[in-house]
């Protein structure tokens, strides 16, 4: 379990960072999320950054993607540098050691789910045809807001059975927020186990290999992708002590994305979600 660290300074000052907030794994963004360029990273820091990452046992390490790339876009020219955004973090990944890259959907833009996954289908099997990594790539849910790809378990399966030829390079990543901003429900264990049922006869529980943790501010379909700290929201203290000792989901890496203000901080999420994880109430 961890939470998501900056790389300010320097991509290797996220293990420390990570170290100090009590963390087992971390996820980071390698570079700023907000461009799409990206500087190189040193080897020194690369270095400094496996270095470190074992002197502290943190594992896994996962990345993720920035914001600006949509693989689904109709538009020629941010298609093209989503698709060369993708295969440059799959490069930093590589020179990092991180096992697992997370990335959203992104948006149709109102030219529908077929459209928005053809192309999106189109990119993964250009990005993957020019590399050889073993960087397992993660699709991430969405809340199911307009226009958006991976809302729903069926939209993810679809993703994943038009690319069989490279089923060892994929997986998913489920976020608890936008799970429970889509419509599944995850707030009582009988709830969530019907959930966990839809995803295993959609797309089946192999392909998950990582939970993002984070509750959810929005009413339960409401389409709202904010996250709350853990517990304060509509997914609430049951729905994640459900989540945190579900045989199927507690062995999996969880990395929180909750906020950090007045209310708690990152290891006080951490320390709720643990306090969750061992069933004391």
């Amino acid at each position: 379990m961890g939470v998501h660290v900056s790389v300010a300074g320097g991509v290797d000052r996220a293990v420390s960072r990570a170290h100090e907030k009590g963390c087992d794994a971390f996820q980071i963004f390698s570079s700023n999320p907000r461009k799409w360029s990206s500087k190189t990273i040193p080897c020194e820091s690369a270095e400094r950054f496996l270095a470190l990452q074992r002197q502290f046992d943190l594992s896994p390490v996962v990345d993720h993607m920035p914001y600006l790339p949509n693989l689904a876009s109709a538009n020629e020219e941010v298609y093209a540098k989503s698709v060369q955004a993708l295969a440059r973090e799959l490069e930093r990944c590589q020179a990092l050691g991180i096992p697992y890259l997370v990335t959203h959907l992104g948006s149709h833009l109102g030219r529908g789910q077929e459209s928005g996954r053809a192309r999106i289908v189109a990119a993964l099997q250009t990005v993957f045809s020019e590399s050889d990594s073993e960087i397992v790539l993660l699709l991430e849910n969405s809340a199911d807001t307009k226009n958006s790809m991976g809302g729903t378990f069926s939209d993810i399966a679809a993703v994943l059975e038009s690319l069989p030829a490279d089923r060892g390079r994929l997986g998913v990543c489920l976020d608890t927020c936008h799970l429970h901003a889509a419509g599944y429900d995850l707030r009582t264990h009988r709830a969530l186990q019907a959930t966990l049922d839809l995803f295993q006869d959609c797309i089946g529980l192999e392909w998950l290999m990582l939970l993002h943790l984070n509750d959810c501010k929005g009413t339960i379909g409401s389409h709202l992708d904010r996250h709350e700290h853990i517990g304060l929201g509509q997914i609430g203290e049951e729905g994640f002590r459900a989540i945190l000792c579900h045989p199927a989901l507690c062995d999996l890496a969880m990395i929180l994305e909750t906020p950090v203000d007045a209310s708690r901080d990152d290891k006080g999420n951490l320390d709720v979600a643990r306090r969750l994880a061992s069933g004391i109430k």
